[in-house]
């Protein structure tokens, strides 16, 4: 059986004050996927960690300093120190991943505050741009997630504003009609489970 390593809030947050004590600036760090569930105390852990950091200047501020700490870049997006086992995933501008969103994450409504450290704005993305990118994902483990979103946060999460918000996002996707498709099955969904 294959082990897989998980990271706690707890855990989570530590090394993010690891990181607060080398920054001489604020920056601002908007945790999407299940890092975003996992700091919202929806999900216990996750096995990815995931950021957007929405302000160029920002990204290039945090790699410069990630770098002077030994992290190298492992993967497309990933940062990791040799000897850890997790990678930060860290995601420049309104993109996670490959999913572009229609507004900043700094904007007013489009971000949770989790903690404000000395120089790191902590926050998630809010519930509509989660499920969003999380859906345009689409594997197994995202809609479970979008499942326990909509089961944990059904009466914050207005169901009409969710499907407009995911349309306008979708019109900018090229694979916009495989992800309506996808949509379409998260709905049928949760109208079939009465979620």
């Amino acid at each position: 059986m294959i082990k897989i390593n998980r990271l706690n809030k707890a855990d989570l947050m530590k090394k993010l004050s690891g990181w607060n004590a080398f920054l001489r600036r604020k920056i601002h760090l908007i945790a999407c996927g299940g890092t975003a569930l996992t700091l919202l105390d929806i999900k216990e852990s996750t096995k990815d960690i995931d950021f957007m950091i929405p302000l160029e200047n920002d990204y290039k501020y945090l790699i410069r300093i990630l770098s002077d700490l030994g992290y190298v870049q492992d993967t497309g997006y990933g940062w990791k120190r040799t000897g850890e086992i997790y990678s930060f995933d860290l995601f420049m501008g309104n993109f996670v991943f490959t999913t572009g969103l229609i507004e900043s994450p700094l904007a007013e409504g489009n971000n949770i505050l989790i903690k404000e450290f000395s120089h790191i704005f902590l926050g998630t993305l809010n519930y509509y741009d989660l499920i969003i990118s999380k859906i345009f994902r689409g594997s197994t483990q995202d809609f479970e997630d979008c499942f326990t979103l909509i089961k944990t946060k059904s009466k914050e999460i207005d169901r009409s504003y969710l499907q407009k918000r995911f349309k306008e996002t979708a019109s900018y996707e090229p694979a916009e009609d495989r992800v309506n498709k996808q949509f379409d099955y998260f709905i049928s969904k949760i109208e079939k489970d009465k979620l």
